[in-house]
């Protein structure tokens, strides 16, 4: 049987990219696998272009549930050569605002373990899509031993925001909507989405297409409160 370690994906700002081009680079609905891999990559030192170390971490089977899905919004961005100094072409970049996933990775269990390690003690700053975009929160919900993907992601609490959870409370979603790769022995109708890693090396960044099934899961309890976070609270520990 195989492990499971989930995730929470939360922050002002996400944007998880998996057909930009040029100066239009869109974001998907929820997190991508490229973009939670790549996550874990960072946290566990792996160096973009060491395609060998990376191989383990692609070949679990990724899912992910969509619990408060924010707002897309638009922004322009500017820049300048570094060396000439001249403008470079006006780019559109969109983000999800105030959303909050939970992705779950299933496979072999000392991997996951590593990875769960990596997480508290990351060699590279973990970031959700975009280096502009830093969680709010921890990372880290658990790591689940003989456990199925299906399962763990319809059982973990919904992990909507507080301020959201107020604002449904009269009408709360009877389900939440899971992007999840298919099981081996699964015939269901699929999607495609290119966002398999197989390389990011910088000079050859290379992804296949990998198969999503869309379904619901019933809306889980509440967690009894979200952890708090403030930003300051590393200051203090500085100085103190």
């Amino acid at each position: 049987m195989s492990s499971v370690l989930v995730l929470r994906l939360a922050g002002p700002l996400q944007s998880w990219g998996a057909s930009s081009r040029f100066t239009r680079r869109t974001t998907e609905s929820a997190p991508t696998k490229s973009g939670v891999i790549g996550l874990l990559a960072a946290a566990a030192g792996i160096e973009r272009g060491d395609d060998t170390a990376l191989a383990p971490l692609a070949a679990l089977r990724f899912g992910v549930r969509i619990d408060q899905p924010g707002t897309r919004i638009r922004d322009f961005h500017t820049a300048h050569h570094g060396v000439s100094g001249k403008s470079m072409p006006l780019s559109e970049r969109f983000y999800l605002a105030d959303a909050v996933f939970v992705a779950a990775l299933e496979g072999e269990h000392t991997l996951l373990a590593q990875s769960y390690a990596a997480l508290k003690s990351p060699v590279y700053v973990p970031f959700l899509g975009r280096r502009s975009c830093p969680p709010a929160e921890r990372l880290e919900l658990g790591l689940h031993e003989d456990a199925r993907l299906e399962s763990v992601l319809a059982q973990v609490p919904w992990q909507a925001s507080s301020w959201y959870r107020r604002q449904h409370r009269h009408q709360a979603p009877e389900g939440l909507t899971v992007l999840r790769e298919a099981a081996a022995s699964e015939h269901a109708a699929a999607d495609t989405l290119r966002d398999q890693p197989l390389s990011f090396a910088a000079a050859h960044r290379r992804h296949a297409l990998r198969t999503v099934v869309t379904t619901t899961v019933p809306l889980p309890g509440a967690p009894a409160e979200v952890p708090r976070h403030d930003p300051f609270d590393a200051l203090e520990d500085e100085s103190s």
